[in-house]
């Protein structure tokens, strides 16, 4: 698996981009019982509009994960991590997450997930990340916060 940094564009990455988060998305909306997860519902123009830094992983020359994150001087916010349905359990999200905490230095990393997404809230645990808080952010969609450090 190789890991570099990559920029969304309305070509082939772009598309095959989209149609990762859609169904990466769509499994989290699956297991959380709600799909009013902004990203699910993304156009290719919506994913290329967003000003963030992405990271993806490649399994030879196909597309297998990718990371995007907003930055500050004190703050990284993992924005989103998307797997390919078909690559789950290959550890391509916690290289991706190792990655950016590797950028990130001593800044503070927060990410949130949907509470009832035990696989991404496991990974983000065993990577080391605290629950700060539950929050509905919507009537009855919950997430869950982390940060790391705790």
């Amino acid at each position: 698996m190789r890991i570099t940094d990559v920029t969304p564009d309305r070509g082939t990455l772009g598309r095959d981009l989209l149609a990762m988060q859609h169904a990466a998305y769509a499994v989290e909306a699956k297991l959380i019982e709600d799909d009013r997860i902004p990203p699910l519902h993304e156009t290719l123009e919506d994913l290329c509009a967003e000003r963030l830094t992405w990271l993806g992983a490649f399994d030879d020359d196909r597309l297998a994960g990718a990371v995007a994150w907003s930055e500050t001087a004190r703050t990284v916010d993992i924005d989103r991590l998307v797997v390919d349905p078909g690559m789950h359990r290959r550890g391509i999200g916690g290289a991706l997450v190792r990655e950016v905490m590797a950028r990130a230095g001593d800044r503070r990393i927060v990410v949130s997930t949907g509470r009832a997404n035990v696989p991404a809230r496991t990974l983000y645990e065993r990577l080391g990340f605290g629950r700060v808080e539950d929050v509905e952010v919507i009537p009855g969609l919950w997430i869950t916060r982390y940060a790391y450090p705790v």
